[in-house]
């Protein structure tokens, strides 16, 4: 049996982008919330029957909010561009060491835009 765990965390950050279309407004200081939703993929342990302990999952996702809730994005380490795709290859790389069934990575704001990360093949 193969299942998905996932959690979800919200943030509020603020950022520059360059960009062609729209180029003015993005170019001043702006914020959004953000809302990101982690999942990991694999098989439960046969005697806990849990992925993973919540509790722990929780904790190293807090972890990963820590960096981005409340700062200027484009000055986070580590963030090379503070996009929406930026911000799920950022958030992958932080957490790949601490959960080795990273599946994948969404990241989204309420305007209705939207970017997920795959990390593993989805089943079949």
């Amino acid at each position: 049996m193969v299942v998905e765990l996932s959690q979800r965390f919200d943030f509020e950050a603020a950022h520059t982008l360059d960009r062609r279309i729209d180029a003015a407004p993005s170019k001043r200081i702006h914020g959004h919330t953000y809302h990101a939703e982690v999942a990991l993929r694999g098989e439960p342990d046969p005697h806990t029957g849990m992925l993973m302990d919540l509790g722990y999952f929780r904790r190293v996702l807090a972890d990963v909010r820590e960096l981005l809730d409340h700062h200027l994005l484009n000055e986070v380490a580590g963030l090379e561009r503070p996009t929406l795709e930026g911000l799920c290859a950022f958030i992958a790389a932080q957490l790949r060491t601490a959960l080795p069934q990273l599946a994948w990575v969404k990241v989204w704001r309420a305007s209705g835009d939207a970017c997920t990360l795959h990390l593993v093949p989805r089943p079949e």
